[in-house]
């Protein structure tokens, strides 16, 4: 793990009646170091914004002509309707033509956050909740994007960071950051709890990473990240520090990281199996929507099975090439010793995706949280001669976006 931070001594207390001008020193440095931030990320928030809105509108040209528009293929498809729903009427009311297999209980595999964001933005915008839902998707992509940006600078710097976040925005399955998917607020959270972990702010990656533990089962990944990156920092920290007032000050913060971050995974599955009458209740659901663990055993008789059965279609293909290259990705991730509180989020959202049974044609969706794996890919690029990075992402485009019209107007199930 990076060493802590050290931090500087505080200031003698000046008297109350000027208390009010400590804090605008505070505020001022603040609002200079959002400017600054935002300053070094607007190339890769712009070239962003473009590769997605090349996605988008390849779709947009043929959305229509036999099926539905653009707009219902964003807002109100397969998981999208899921999510919507239960913001208008909570997870009881019933669905009609939906889930008369999974039972009763069956929306509460559809984690509670990103429903709550719905049903604050209908309460304020005079939107359908679909579209709502939509909007919230769309700033969260952007923040997840500067997160991306904000994590890999850290790590490789500048250039680097610019291209994992263009990468992130054509990776396969990117289109569900155009959608009304979790993946672009799941991504932001942890993104963000991420690289305050790597600055050392304990208290804000402990928060965010509760939050995205309420947008995801897979939000374990970065729950385990930042509690185990803060269990080895509070080690080192009594380790190193002298003296017992020295240590009080890294002790809080790195504890309330450690308390904080479960929270928020921890009472849903507590609440699901409350809900269901057993505490396996969590597991009972996603049971019925035919999701299992089984540590990879499905995932390489799919895989081998692209090589020895016919027929095969692009999106199993797809897949695959994700599932392997990711593997691979992570290998390689070690190898450039990457920091640990990455490798850990990175690994366990890996072995989420392949130890899963069930859902191949989405393991690629499953894997676009995992933004670090990128980090290999976008150094070499970084290091390239312009002309051969260009070439090199330019190709990446065209094929993402074409990839994306395939998966919104040919394939037949959610993305």
């Amino acid at each position: 793990m990076p060493p802590l931070r050290t931090e500087p001594a505080q200031a003698p207390a000046r008297p109350s009646g000027r208390t009010h001008r400590r804090h605008a020193p505070a505020t001022e440095t603040f609002l200079s170091r959002l400017r600054s931030a935002a300053a070094r990320a607007w190339p890769a928030l712009l070239a962003y914004v473009v590769v997605r809105g090349l996605g988008v509108a390849a779709v947009a040209l043929r959305a229509g002509d036999d099926g539905p528009g653009l707009g219902t293929m964003l807002t109100a498809k397969y998981d999208a309707v899921f999510y919507t729903h239960i913001a208008e009427y909570g997870y009881a009311a019933p669905m009609t033509g939906a889930c008369t297999v999974q039972g009763e209980l069956c929306k509460y595999a559809f984690f509670p956050l990103y429903p709550a964001l719905i049903r604050g933005g209908s309460a304020v915008l005079p939107l359908p909740a679909g579209h709502v839902a939509w909007a919230v998707a769309a700033v969260a992509a952007l923040l997840a994007a500067w997160g991306v940006y904000a994590v890999v600078e850290r790590v490789a710097g500048h250039r680097a960071a610019v291209v994992a976040t263009v990468l992130w925005g054509i990776a396969p399955h990117a289109m569900v950051e155009s959608m009304a998917y979790t993946e672009p607020v799941f991504t932001a959270l942890c993104a963000w709890s991420l690289y305050a972990a790597l600055s050392h702010r304990w208290a804000a990656a402990g928060v965010l990473a509760s939050l995205a533990g309420l947008t995801r089962p897979s939000g374990s990944a970065v729950v385990a990240a930042v509690v185990i990156a803060a269990l080895w920092a509070l080690f080192a920290s009594r380790r190193a520090t002298p003296g017992p007032e020295r240590r009080l000050d890294r002790t809080g913060p790195l504890l309330a990281a450690i308390l904080v971050a479960p929270l928020g995974w921890f009472a849903w599955f507590a609440w699901v199996g409350h809900r269901a009458g057993d505490w396996r209740g969590y597991f009972e659901v996603q049971e019925k929507w035919g999701s299992t663990f089984d540590g990879g055993s499905f995932t390489l008789h799919r895989i081998a099975d692209i090589f020895l059965k016919l027929p095969v279609n692009l999106n199993s293909v797809v897949g695959a090439a994700t599932v392997v290259a990711a593997v691979v990705m992570f290998v390689i991730c070690v190898q450039q010793r990457q920091p640990a509180v990455l490798l850990i989020y990175a690994g366990v959202l890996l072995l989420i995706a392949v130890g899963g049974a069930g859902y191949f044609h989405s393991k690629a969706r499953f894997l676009l949280p995992a933004f670090p794996l990128l980090i290999p890919a976008a150094r070499a690029l970084a290091a390239a001669r312009p002309s051969t990075m260009y070439t090199l992402l330019g190709t990446a485009v065209a094929l993402s976006t074409a990839y994306g019209v395939h998966l919104m107007l040919v394939w037949p199930h959610s993305p």
